[in-house]
């Protein structure tokens, strides 16, 4: 797999540079809706996606809906959720939320703060993307290892968790201090993949945090935090980093390598909703459609390491080698009711509470 991605990140360069807007183009629409969106003249965005990653994909809706102006909030994920809710109690929400913290995601759906839609767009995604025609994935975007290229040598990268396990076990001290993950307590994007890496295989996963406890882990709050340790040499490995980051970062700078696990590969979907007191709501439909269509997805995957959820867009060539090469590695996060385990109280705190113990246990 670590050889393929030298090859998935020239593949996704080269289906970019196939996609040129057409100038004065518009996608298809529904007038009428589209007549309403410009009486309310903008769309509200709260989203976790990096401001300069979205910009291109704003400035095509713009483009296409004249009319219908963009403000687009970019903030963390445990942030979102927070202003979200402190909002919504004094009666104020966005149009949209769009956040990779999957599992609050969901939690907002399910507690009634979002509003079904229904479109020729909704109906093109894979059934595991959809939840209750209210939680729209948006992305596929998979869970990676992250290292230095500098510093380890191709045959010493672990392309399985298994393997990991074993570099960890023969070279304590040459990785004391050296790797690198999220942590949960701080991180929403972080708590959400430890914790569905639990369900997907817990053995080795409790096995590894013992291995990250041995070894000295540095835990961080950001993928930014640990890819800029990884650049530097401050780490050699990162675990469970957000994909489509670290094959960006990746794209630009020559330290950083990417390794998708063939053992299993965790596969992630950005979730997008309506806020059910959205103030420009068809402004909010027509945005999300946008993103879920032919012409959203494609400028979405013009970033290295976002991939089109979609399985018809046939110029996003690197998503149909990536799930080809993933095969039976590929183990899509399902957006359900199921990401809301770990977020029952009692079962984080179980949870966080076992994990600082492993990786900071007490003298």
């Amino acid at each position: 797999m670590s050889s393929f991605l030298p090859r998935l990140l020239r593949t996704v360069t080269l289906a970019c540079a196939c996609v040129l807007p057409v100038a004065g183009a518009h996608a298809e629409r529904d007038d009428t809706r589209y007549a309403a969106a410009v009486r309310e003249g903008r769309v509200i965005i709260y989203a976790v996606t990096d401001e300069r990653i979205a910009r291109p994909l704003l400035q095509d809706f713009e483009r296409r809906y004249p009319g219908v102006r963009v403000h687009y909030e970019d903030l963390n994920s445990g942030e979102l959720s927070r202003r979200f809710l402190d909002e919504a109690a004094r009666g104020e929400q966005p149009d949209i939320v769009w956040s990779s913290a999957v599992d609050l995601q969901v939690k907002l759906v399910n507690d009634g703060y979002a509003q079904p839609h229904r479109s020729a767009e909704t109906a093109a995604l894979p059934e595991w993307a959809v939840w209750k025609n209210e939680a729209f994935g948006t992305t596929f975007e998979p869970v990676a290892i992250a290292y230095n290229r500098k510093l380890l040598a191709p045959a010493e990268v672990p392309t399985t968790h298994a393997e990991l396990l074993r570099l960890l076990a023969q070279q304590p001290e040459r990785f004391r201090g050296k790797l690198a993950t999220y942590e949960p307590s701080t991180s929403g994007l972080g708590f959400m993949l430890h914790t569905q890496d639990v369900i997907a295989n817990p053995v080795v996963f409790w096995k590894l945090a013992q291995a990250f406890g041995r070894t000295g882990t540095v835990t961080l709050a950001s993928t930014t935090g640990m890819l800029d340790r990884i650049a530097s040499g401050e780490a050699l490995i990162g675990y469970n980093v957000l994909g489509s980051y670290a094959l960006l970062r990746a794209h630009d700078d020559p330290a950083i390598g990417v390794v998708l696990p063939r053992d299993y590969t965790l596969v992630l979907s950005r979730i997008a909703f309506i806020s059910r007191g959205a103030r420009h709501p068809n402004a909010a439909r027509l945005w999300l459609d946008y993103l879920l269509s032919h012409e959203g997805q494609r400028q979405l995957a013009q970033n290295p390491g976002f991939f089109s959820v979609r399985d018809d867009v046939p110029e996003d060539a690197a998503a149909t080698e990536l799930r080809r090469q993933l095969g039976g590695a590929f183990r899509p996060i399902p957006i359900g009711p199921g990401l809301m385990t770990y977020l029952d109280q009692v079962k984080r705190r179980d949870f966080l509470r076992k994990w600082h113990h492993t990786l900071f246990p007490v003298p």
